[in-house]
């Protein structure tokens, strides 16, 4: 029997092996199939090679076991540096088994570099915008999904041992490929006392008997062995440390929460990319992919932070609920209110300490895996979690008649060591939480359009000198228009709640010439200007989106003055402009 699973083992890798070496990258790249962790590599320098005037790539840091997370940067240097410009920040696969979240960085970045000087709207948030675009957070786990045998909810969490069943020893006891197909699906044994029965509808799934019932089956869990001689099997998986639960914001201890690791940052690969991003002020929007559920997740991740401001709300709201209509089914909710809680979040980390606008999309809604031709079937509970023997029916005549049965493995004999004689089967690895390849160039398409039209409504602030009016002798009164075309604010209302860097500033400077007063006019018609007491030459400001903001600076002197607005998020506009009377 150890011949024969050996000799699946082997033509199961030399079989996969050919298949990824038939796969040629080339530049458009294709979404009709699953990109391994070494073939996004590939990919992201073939689009660097197809596209050197508009892309850098570069190493952002590694990982525990040393494999390089990449990031691909998308500016056009003609409209100016990156640093210059309103960046927006995706990234996925921060969860090892969220393959199709890496799918959608891709296509995103392939997207707006064969259609940049083609699709007028996408040249237009390339010209405007900065793309930093990281597909692959957790690269160990992307490549051990692919590589390994998994169930398709395993290997999430970063490669950190963990002595999960605390016997001194770690990682030595998770789940086996008994029979060599490259999956861990259940085990199950007949069992008159069990607490399963076949459904007889279809006896590929148990569900459980009623009382007074005969049982037919006991469940025994995951595909494995009593590796570690313990008399337990499966109890000591890969270590779990959540990458999406070791940000330094509002940490908490794993005893409070599962996966968080001994303290924060503690993974190598999450603290190369904090300390990446924090390097680059201008990220004004983040979208974090995973899988899954068809949600836009915002913040806050747990409850006691109270709400947002309602200027962010307003902005959430305003992209939420478009892109709710970008992707159909989808639903726009809060993270700790219409989901769970969770702390050492990746985007309280970004809302709160990058100061930026940040979705989660989960990818991927079971749903719609349907036989019937409607786009979206209707159940009583998930399947995926055994829930609802209903989906699972309806889950299986999808298999049966769309993917000709390639997604669940039929229940098969096995001469198990400690348990005799059981059964293998049920759903393989590349189903449940991610679609099935025919279905990916929609999923991917949407979820990248979502991030574009975020994109086309970053700050687009313009400045107009509307006034430069002498009083008397060498006073001037100069009037600064300052005008965001953006759904989004220079400077997120949160961000000045927490006082995380200073707003921008409006400045005036001239050789021969000092600002006497200067404030902002909070009524043009009246003429009625709040002064700043000190320093009234700079000005701190936020431009508000779809909105506006007018100042007002009285200037002693002759010749040219510079007046200057600076922002971290919206970029920099300055424009000379001469004391004479026209």
């Amino acid at each position: 029997m150890k011949t024969k699973r050996l000799i699946a083992a082997l033509v199961f890798t030399a079989l996969a092996m050919t298949l990824s070496q038939a796969q040629e990258i080339k530049v458009p790249l294709r979404f009709d199939f699953y990109y391994s962790y070494d073939k996004v590599t590939e990919a992201l320098k073939a689009l660097n090679t197809a596209y050197p005037e508009l892309t850098s790539l570069e190493q952002v840091g590694k990982s525990e076991e040393g494999r390089i997370i990449w990031a691909l940067t998308i500016n056009n240097p003609k409209t100016g540096a990156p640093l210059t410009k309103p960046a927006i920040y995706a990234d996925g696969n921060i969860h090892g088994n969220e393959i199709q979240a890496g799918e959608v960085c891709l296509y995103l970045a392939n997207r707006l570099l064969t259609n940049y000087g083609k699709l007028k709207d996408i040249t237009e948030v390339v010209d405007r915008n900065v793309f930093y675009i990281i597909p692959v957070v957790n690269v160990d786990g992307r490549f051990h999904f692919f590589s390994d045998a998994n169930t398709p909810s395993s290997n999430r969490g970063l490669r950190i041992p963990v002595d999960d069943d605390r016997d001194g020893l770690f990682d030595e006891d998770g789940p086996d490929d008994l029979d060599g197909d490259g999956n861990i699906t259940t085990m199950r044994m007949r069992d008159t006392l069990g607490s399963m029965k076949s459904d007889p509808d279809d006896p590929r799934i148990m569900v459980p008997v009623k009382p007074g019932e005969k049982g037919e089956w006991t469940t025994l869990g995951q595909e494995g062995i009593d590796n570690d001689g313990d008399g337990r099997m499966n109890e000591d998986s890969e270590g779990y440390v959540d990458g999406n639960r070791n940000w330094a914001y509002n940490w908490n201890p794993p005893y409070a929460q599962n996966g968080a690791g001994m303290y924060p940052f503690q993974g190598t690969g999450v603290k190369a990319i904090a300390e990446w991003m924090m390097a680059r002020p201008n990220i004004i929007m983040v979208f974090a992919f995973h899988n899954t559920g068809g949600m836009y997740l915002r913040g806050p991740s747990f409850k006691s932070a109270g709400e947002l401001p309602q200027g962010d709300i307003s902005v959430y709201n305003y992209l939420g609920q478009k892109i709710e209509k970008i992707v159909p089914g989808y639903k726009y909710l809060i993270s700790w209110k219409d989901l769970y809680t969770t702390y050492g979040d990746f985007t309280d980390f970004t809302n709160n300490l990058i100061g930026s606008y940040s979705f989660v999309g989960e990818l991927f809604q079971i749903e719609t895996e349907t036989f019937d031709g409607t786009f979206m079937r209707k159940e009583a509970g998930r399947s995926m979690f055994g829930a609802s023997p209903e989906a699972d029916r309806q889950r299986l005549q999808f298999n049966d008649h769309v993917t000709q049965g390639e997604l669940y493995k039929d229940w098969k004999p096995y001469k198990h060591p400690v348990y005799g004689d059981i059964e293998l089967g049920g759903w393989v690895k590349m189903s449940s939480r991610l679609p099935h390849p025919f279905m990916l160039q929609d999923l991917v398409h949407r979820n990248a359009s979502a991030v574009i039209f975020a994109a086309s409504n970053t700050p687009d602030v313009e400045m107009d000198v509307f006034e430069v009016k002498k009083i008397e002798g060498d006073l001037w009164r100069i009037r600064v228009r300052l005008v965001n075309e953006g759904a989004m604010p220079s400077v997120t209302f949160q961000t000045i709640k927490n006082k995380l860097y200073p707003q921008d500033m409006l400045s005036v400077s001239g050789a021969s010439a000092s600002v006497v007063s200067g404030g902002r006019i909070s009524d043009l018609l009246t003429g009625l200007v709040d002064y700043k007491e000190y320093k009234p030459s700079v000005q701190f400001c936020q431009v508000p989106g779809f909105g506006k903001v007018d100042y007002q600076f009285l200037v002693n002197g002759k010749g040219s003055i510079d007046v200057k607005y600076e922002s971290r998020k919206a970029g920099t506009i300055v424009k000379s402009v001469k004391l004479s009377e026209k």
